[in-house]
C-alpha cells in the first residue's frame, strides 16, 4: 500500500509515520527528514537546500524529486510507502504518480490532517524552543504555512477526483489522530 499523509508542517505526519512503520512495517519516505541529511552531510546540494529551508522556501520540484526517486526501491521491497511531506504541489504529484505508474503500483490512500494555523503556530515555537531545529523557526514556519496553503491547496481536489482523499482530524491526541488514520486504511482496503 502507498499511503500520502497529507497536511501543513508540524501537522503530525512525522508521529504518524514513524507508528506506521512500526505497527504495519511501512517505509516512510520522509522529505523533511531527507533534506535534513542533505544538509548534515555538508555536500553541496545540502548547503543550497540549508538556504532555501532557512528561508522558510519550498525546495525545487527537481530536487525532491530526485530524492524521492532514489528511494523507490526501498519501497518496493517492503509492499508499499508512507509519503510524508511529499507531493508539495500539483507537479510533485503528478511526477509521482507516473514513476509509481512505470513500477506497476500506485498511490492508495491520501490522509489529510486538518489542522489550525494559529495552534500549529503555538506547537511550532514550543518545539522550536526545545529542539532549535532551524526550520522550526516561528518566522521561517509563517513563511513555510503560506507556501504550503499556496502551493499545496490544488492537491486536495486532485486526489478527492480520484477518490483518495480521506480526511483526519490532525488537533486531537496522537491516540485519537492514530484512530482516525487506522480507520482510514482499514476502510480503503475493503
Amino acid at each position: 500500500m502507498n499511503l500520502i499523509l497529507f497536511g501543513p508542517p508540524a501537522a503530525g505526519k512525522g508521529t504518524q509515520a514513524k507508528r506506521l512503520v512500526e505497527n504495519r512495517k511501512m517505509v516512510q519516505l520522509s522529505t523533511g527528514d531527507m533534506l535534513r541529511a542533505a544538509i548534515a552531510s555538508g555536500s553541496e546540494l545540502g548547503k543550497k537546500v540549508e538556504g532555501v529551508m532557512q528561508r522558510g522556501e519550498l525546495v525545487t520540484d527537481e530536487i525532491v524529486i530526485a530524492l524521492i526517486e532514489e528511494r523507490l526501491p526501498e519501497a518496493d521491497a517492503a509492499g508499499g510507502a508512507i509519503f510524508d511531506g511529499f507531493p508539495r504541489t500539483l507537479a510533485q504529484a503528478k511526477a509521482l504518480d507516473l514513476m509509481l505508474e512505470q513500477r506497476g503500483s500506485r498511490i492508495d490512500l491520501v490522509v489529510r490532517l486538518k489542522v489550525d494555523d494559529e495552534q500549529l503556530l503555538k506547537r511550532v515555537a514550543g518545539r522550536f524552543a526545545e529542539s532549535g531545529r532551524p526550520d522550526d523557526n516561528p518566522e521561517s514556519f509563517k513563511v513555510r504555512l503560506s507556501a504550503y496553503n499556496d502551493q499545496t491547496a490544488p492537491l486536495l481536489p486532485y486526489y478527492e477526483n480520484q477518490k483518495k482523499l480521506v480526511e483526519v482530524d490532525g488537533m486531537g491526541s496522537i491516540e485519537d489522530v492514530s484512530t482516525g488514520i487506522d480507520g482510514a486504511l482499514e476502510a480503503s482496503s475493503r
